[in-house]
């Protein structure tokens, strides 16, 4: 059974969002992003860049023991 766990992010330059993707690339389980009414595939760069990247964005994590993601994803806290 998976677990909903959710952070505000904010993804601000090119090399965030590209250390990002490569981040959530590395984990099996579904992880999408939210803005507004719009949900995207986390591990698609090209659906990251048609978010407003100005804006907090919240990732949303399909897993029940995601505690090493959310240790990693602090930097990018919003």
């Amino acid at each position: 059974m998976s677990l909903l766990h959710t952070l505000d992010i904010m993804l601000s330059s090119p090399s965030a969002i590209q250390s990002f993707a490569n981040l959530v690339n590395s984990y099996p389980f579904t992880i999408s992003l939210r803005q507004g009414r719009a949900v995207i595939d986390a591990k698609s760069i090209l659906g990251i860049y048609s978010l407003d990247l100005l804006k907090p964005v919240t990732i949303e994590i399909y897993s029940v023991q995601p505690t090493e993601l959310l240790r990693e994803l602090e930097r990018y806290g919003a």
